[in-house]
């Protein structure tokens, strides 16, 4: 632990936090080492959250982790297209919506059920809603599309709040940036969506 502004940090909530910065960066550009540091962000964030008791967060990290190989494969061309080059931004079929949607309540209260009946997590509605929010977004930023944007915006605000009450200082002013990235993010990948439609 070292003190920082009188605050306790832990050195691993301290080194995610600077991982997590250097990934958000990079998603908010598209760069060409983004899985990578997912990765790496996710493995720091699977103990950060776990010794923190957000279970269902912790585990969203190993998906995340899993996620990341499938992005990366599919970013570079080598999963779902037939001329292996690069994926471009897309939008979000409205095909999905209602899909994503539905995926999103049915996550949010089987999560909550589940974490509510393992008494293991200290606040199982909002670890559930985070966690079904980013199990989505992880899938739909997998296609490149630029609405999942929208799913970070929202699961930020909540990922603050549950490290800030854990403690876990560092975390939860990286997902204040965050946030601001998220805006800038859905403005300037929408923004690459439409000129490369063009």
């Amino acid at each position: 632990m070292i003190s920082i502004l009188g605050f306790q940090i832990s050195i691993i909530d301290l080194v995610g936090a600077v991982i997590g910065l250097f990934y958000i960066v990079s998603e908010y550009r598209a760069g060409r080492w983004f899985w990578h540091l997912c990765l790496l962000m996710s493995a720091f964030y699977i103990v950060i959250d776990y010794t923190s008791g957000y279970f269902a967060n912790g585990t969203i990290c190993v998906y995340n982790f899993l996620m990341s190989f499938y992005g990366l494969l599919v970013w570079r061309g080598v999963l779902q297209s037939k001329d292996k080059k690069e994926k471009p931004f897309g939008s979000c079929p409205s095909r999905y919506v209602w899909w994503i949607i539905a995926a999103i309540v049915l996550l949010t209260l089987f999560l909550w059920w589940l974490l509510g009946m393992l008494g293991e997590s200290q606040y199982p509605l909002l670890d559930g809603f985070s966690s079904a929010l980013s199990i989505v977004a992880m899938w739909m930023l997998a296609q490149k599309w630029w609405q999942q944007w929208f799913c970070w915006i929202i699961v930020e605000p909540v990922m603050v709040v549950l490290f800030w009450v854990s403690g876990n200082y560092a975390s939860a002013v990286l997902y204040v940036v965050y946030e601001i990235f998220c805006v800038m993010g859905l403005v300037s990948w929408r923004r690459k969506y439409l000129n490369e439609k063009q």
